[in-house]
């Protein structure tokens, strides 16, 4: 869903590599790792998986047009991991909420992942925004992790196109959307935000944020582009 592919790797004569959820790792394909090639993709894959890494991949220009061509056996190169966008350096927080527009749902998704693997029970708000229905990546396995006893997990669907009788959120996230759903709040602490998708989107976000008297270190952010 939403043009995107997920390709998977997996170690060549070693045990896998460790990351944290939420960071990301420079890709090599069809080259030579010394050919200044390589390109930044969120890990969408669980941490608690190391010998299995995914990346989700949407098409958009010239390398990632090529995503769809790759076949099993190929060889990659990786240089990772980096970023510090993850919940593992939040250890005392209460409750995360994650704000995705697009495919930046990637590092959101690893770290859903990861999360249910380790049987982390801390309530989760994810806010995730798209096109439309259609273009919702991972929706299935969201509304799975949603219904199940994996995760204490809620979501809220922000359509900018909604389908005939939606009765979820529309346009864009806005202040209004927030205030409706986020989780209440008296001191810091009490819930962090994560935030990844279209600059613009997380520009707005963080004002709408500010506005209403979350604090700014309890508000984090992934601003490279390619996701």
């Amino acid at each position: 869903r939403g043009n995107a592919w997920t390709l998977i790797l997996r170690p060549e004569g070693h045990a896998g590599l460790t990351f944290h959820p939420g960071q990301f790792a420079w890709l090599t394909l069809r080259s030579s790792p010394f050919a200044d090639r390589e390109h930044p993709f969120s890990f969408s894959s669980s941490a608690a998986q190391p010998q299995r890494l995914g990346f989700t991949i949407r098409e958009l220009g010239d390398f990632t047009s090529q995503i769809g061509q790759v076949r099993a056996g190929e060889r990659a190169y990786l240089d990772g991991p980096h970023g510090a966008f993850t919940t593992d350096r939040r250890e005392g927080v209460a409750s995360f909420v994650f704000i995705a527009g697009g495919v930046g749902i990637t590092p959101t998704m690893s770290i859903l992942r990861t999360l249910a693997d380790r049987g982390d029970r801390r309530p989760l708000l994810l806010i995730y925004a798209s096109r439309d229905w259609e273009g919702v990546t991972f929706r299935e396995e969201i509304e799975e992790l949603r219904t199940t006893s994996r995760l204490d997990l809620r979501v809220v669907y922000v359509l900018e196109r909604p389908p005939a009788n939606w009765d979820g959120e529309s346009g864009f996230v806005t202040a209004d959307i927030l205030r409706r759903h986020l989780p209440r709040f008296e001191h810091p602490n009490t819930f962090e935000v994560f935030i990844c998708g279209p600059q613009p989107m997380m520009d707005a976000v963080e004002r709408a944020l500010h506005s209403l008297g979350v604090a700014v270190g309890d508000i984090h952010t992934e601003r490279f582009d390619l996701v």
